[in-house]
C-alpha cells in the first residue's frame, strides 16, 4: 500500500476546498490532473487563473473551476 488512508485523502481534500489559491501540486491533487499538465495550464493562462509568486505558480481555485466548466477539453 502507499501508506495514505482514505480518511487522510478526504481530510486533505476538505482543507483544499477552503483555500483560495493552490500550489500546482495541490491543484493537481484536488482536480485530479497531472502536475505537468497543471503547470502548462498555469503558464498558458498566467494572469487569468494563475499568478507567479516568487518561484512558484499559484492556481486561483475559483477561477480555475470556472475555466474547467467553460472548457470542452483540458
Amino acid at each position: 500500500m502507499n501508506g495514505i488512508s482514505v480518511e487522510q485523502k478526504e481530510n486533505k481534500q476538505e482543507s483544499l476546498k477552503d483555500k483560495y489559491m493552490l500550489t500546482v501540486k495541490e491543484a493537481a491533487f484536488y482536480f485530479n490532473i497531472g502536475t505537468k499538465k497543471m503547470r502548462r495550464i498555469a503558464e498558458d493562462n498566467l494572469g487569468n487563473i494563475a499568478v507567479y509568486s516568487g518561484n512558484r505558480f499559484l492556481i486561483i481555485r475559483p477561477k480555475f473551476e470556472d475555466f474547467i466548466l467553460n472548457s470542452s477539453e483540458i
